[in-house]
Parts: structure tokens; C-alpha cells; sequence
């Protein structure tokens, strides 16, 4: 199970247990889950509404027999506006899940990622399978051969709404993150600045390209190898 299936499942059933597996190895789907399952504890207390009891003031009797009967018109009682307002109260959680939660910026919302995934960053030389490649850098998405540096990390993330390849390459100084995102398509370089990383977004065509290293990291190198690289399919 990838990132896109787990969080498909999650957000169809918060109570969804059958991706313990990936779960232990993904602390973004780890969030994710605890966000998922805080939502749905906030939609529950909204709807449990306690409907006061309905106490109807008493009426006098009035004379019935010259007035028209409207059996075809509909009132709302009060738990039915009690239930609307809560339809209320759901409609604006979830906007708020969905609509402006994360008011970021492309880099802000790389950084962030990058923040989200420590375990991504090991120092190995262990490279990922042909197989593991191919299935997050799919033919339909990106060709990419693999010059631009010993891969030892692929999965499939969620940046700014969209599923992209998130890689690592092994640098001289330490591991390098790499994100291909062909649906983010930038004016010109954005810079990357983080507490301990640096890096730039690369305008590629129709998309873009994420380089993150160490401080320390020279990147120029690796940016051109990636370009040289990655060829988008669309």
C-alpha cells in the first residue's frame, strides 16, 4: 500500500487499521491519519446536538369552524433546524479541512514536506530496485534515467494537492531530496531556505523540479545532472 492508496482508505473510514505496515514506515501518512481521525471526532460532536425539549405555550381555544385548513403547507420543526445547523457546522469543518488549511507557498509546502519525512534522509549505500524506481516514477508521469546519483529512496508523496515522485540521491555531503513535480509549473527558480537545508525549484517545461541538500551541499553539480535526466511525458 502507497501514500495515495492509505490516505484514499483513511479518508473514506477514519477508523481504517489495515495499513499498519505502512503506516510504520510513513510519518506523512502517520499526520495525515492523526488529522483525518481529529476531523471526524469534531464532525461527531458537532452533530450530537442536544435538542432541547419542545415546551409549546398554551393557546386559547379559538372558533375553528370558518377557518381553512392548509394541510399542504410545511413547517420545520426545531430539531429539524437543529439538524441543518449541524449539516452547518460539518459543511464548515470540512471546508476548512479542504479549503485553506495550508495557505502556503510551493516552497513553504516543499520545506515543509521535506520536515514531514525525516526518515527519508539515511546516509547508505543501498540503492532502490528497478521495480521500487519504476512504480514511483511511472512512464506514464517522467522518464528518468538514473545518472543524476546513487537513488536510495522513492515513494510517492502529496505536495500542494498533487502525488509526485519524492527521491533521494546520496551527495558528497550528506542526502539530497529530489521532488518531480510536472504539474507545478513555476515562472523561475524559487530558492529554499531552510533552518539546516538549502535548494531551488527549477522551472522544467511544463512542471518543475525540487533539489534540497545540507548547507553544505554543492548542488549546482547535481541540478544539472537531474535536468539532464528527467524528461517529462506530457
Amino acid at each position: 500500500m502507497n501514500c495515495e492508496q492509505y490516505r484514499e482508505a483513511i479518508s473514506g473510514d477514519p477508523s481504517f487499521d489495515g495499513g499498519a505496515g505502512h503506516l510504520g514506515e510513513c510519518s506523512s501518512c502517520q499526520a495525515y491519519r492523526l488529522e483525518m481521525k481529529a476531523l471526524d471526532e469534531r464532525i461527531l460532536r458537532a452533530l450530537s446536538l442536544n435538542v432541547p425539549e419542545l415546551n409549546m405555550p398554551e393557546l386559547p381555544e379559538i372558533e375553528t369552524s370558518n377557518v381553512v385548513s392548509l394541510s399542504s403547507r410545511r413547517r420545520f420543526s426545531p430539531p429539524a433546524w437543529f439538524a441543518m445547523a449541524a449539516t452547518v457546522v460539518v459543511a464548515a469543518l470540512i471546508g476548512i479541512r479542504f479549503v485553506g488549511v495550508d495557505n502556503r507557498t510551493l516552497a513553504e509546502e516543499v520545506l515543509a514536506h521535506l520536515d514531514g519525512e525525516p526518515h527519508a534522509l539515511v546516509v547508505t549505500d543501498v540503492e532502490i530496485s528497478d521495480e521500487r524506481f519504476r512504480s514511483v516514477v511511472p512512464a506514464r508521469l517522467a522518464s528518468m534515467d538514473r545518472s543524476a546519483g546513487l537513488i536510495t529512496y522513492a515513494q510517492s508523496c502529496e505536495i500542494n494537492g498533487r502525488d509526485v515522485p519524492h527521491l533521494v540521491i546520496q551527495g558528497e555531503r550528506g542526502p539530497v531530496t529530489i521532488l518531480l513535480m510536472p504539474e507545478e509549473k513555476i515562472p523561475s527558480a524559487l530558492p529554499l531556505d531552510g533552518d539546516t537545508v538549502h535548494g531551488v525549484i527549477l522551472p522544467v517545461g511544463s512542471g518543475s523540479i525540487a533539489i534540497i541538500g545540507v548547507r553544505e551541499e554543492r548542488l549546482d553539480l547535481i541540478e544539472e545532472r537531474v535536468l539532464k535526466s528527467v524528461t517529462w511525458s506530457t
